[in-house]
This record gives C-alpha cells, structure tokens and sequence, in this order.
C-alpha cells in the first residue's frame, strides 16, 4: 500500500501511527507544513525504510511562515522530497496571495538550483497558477498534484506537462473527484490519505486506509484490485527512478 500525502507529525499519537505503517509495510510520504517541523517529523520516520519526509512550507502558513525560507533552502539537501507546498486560492487566503506566491516561487527556485526535487502539491482553487509556476521553474522536479480539484481543462493541462497525481477516499468519495481521477493516466496516479486532515465516516484518515482508494480506483477503472496495485507500484518505482 502506498499512501503519498499525509501528515504523520499532526495525529494525536504519531509514533503508533508510524509504528502501524511499519507493520504493514505502508510505503508513505510524510508530508510537513514548515521547514521547522522537518527534523522532528523525520526522526518519526528512523529506522523505517517505507517512510519518506518531505520539506514543506504550506501556503496557508505562508505568510506566518515566510521567514522560514533560509531553513528551507539549508535543509534541502537532506531529502528527495518537498512538500506539502504550493498555492491556495481559497476566499479566506486572499489576503496572503502575495505572501503565497513569494514563498511557492522561492520554494521552485530552491528545487531548481538543487536539480530538483519530487514536489507534493497543493492547487486548491489554484491549479492553474500553481501550473504556471510550474512552467515558470523548469527542472524544479516532478511535481504531484495531491487531491487535485482543478478544472477538466486544468487537469488537461497538468497531464500534458507531465504532472502527477495522487488521489485519496475522501477525494474519490465526491462525484467530482471520481471525474478528474477517471481522466488521469493511470500510470502517474498515487494514492494518498491527506490524514489527519481528511476524513472518512467522520473519522481521520489513517494511513492504511489508502486501501479504501484502491478499491475505488479498481471500480472506476474497472480493473481487478491486485491490478490496480501492481499498477501503483509501477508507478512509484517510476516515479522515484525519475531525475
């Protein structure tokens, strides 16, 4: 099982949390909100070989958080992995779109000059200046879409620049979400939990239960689920063999 965006640092008990992902041999992307929750969230992950950490800096802490940008540009060399970052252009952020931009733009920069990175994406309500952001910084790395809910011609313009995606229950559950996911390559799509933030049945979403969106995705690509699975390793393995 593959979850490729939650946030292991934020469960009320994150050690059972890892200690279970462990058992299970979940390979998980532990995505964090600020370069100085990087190293506390990474020593969650010691000793186990499944867990990635990635160095983020959340848009909606962007403008609290902006000063974190020299940590951010000293802690890159230590991962593969960035994220979570990007842009929100929610209603309730739009006084921070400056701040946002500054932050995502010198994130992409970082990444660049470093020779890339793979990069956990947030686009909600911001696909396209996420993208041209994106366009903006060649050879910032592979960027991944998480819980992408963009426009049909958003996502359009996601796949036809390479871009990943990685897809979660919660998203899966909305009438929306199974329609972009539908339109995705199957070969770039992830899955993902988003918890503790994501919920299911009213409950936070465990890292396990990216289970539930293998189950989804086996019925709306109408495929068995040990298929869907061997086609989600391909993926990952593709993924982090890319430069």
């Amino acid at each position: 099982m593959i979850d490729f965006h939650c946030h292991l640092d934020l469960y009320p008990d994150p050690w059972s949390v890892v200690r279970t992902c462990v058992d299970r041999r979940l390979y998980v992307l532990s995505v964090t909100t600020t370069p100085s929750a990087w190293s506390g969230t990474k020593a969650l992950a010691a000793g186990a070989d499944r867990i990635r950490t990635g160095l983020g800096l959340h848009p909606q802490l962007a403008h609290q958080r902006k000063g974190e940008l020299p940590l951010f540009d000293h802690l890159i060399v230590e991962t593969r992995y960035v994220g979570e970052v990007g842009l929100d252009g929610g209603p309730e952020y739009r006084a921070t779109w400056s701040d946002q931009v500054a932050v995502f733009s010198a994130v992409l920069e970082t990444c660049q000059r470093v020779g890339g990175r793979i990069l956990s994406l947030h686009s909600r309500r911001a696909a396209t200046p996420v993208l041209d952001a994106l366009a903006a910084h060649p050879g910032a790395g592979s960027p991944v879409f998480h819980w992408f809910s963009g426009t049909g011609r958003e996502l359009k313009r996601a796949i036809e620049a390479g871009c990943w995606f990685s897809v979660g229950p919660a998203m899966l559950t909305s009438e929306k979400g199974r329609a972009l996911a539908a339109q995705m390559p199957r070969d770039r799509v992830l899955t993902e939990t988003d918890g503790p933030f994501a919920k299911i049945d009213g409950a936070a979403a465990a890292p396990w239960d990216c289970e539930k969106a293998v189950t989804q995705l086996a019925a709306l690509w109408g495929e068995p689920e040990a298929a869907v699975r061997a086609q989600l390793g391909r993926n990952l393995a593709t993924l982090v063999a890319e430069p």
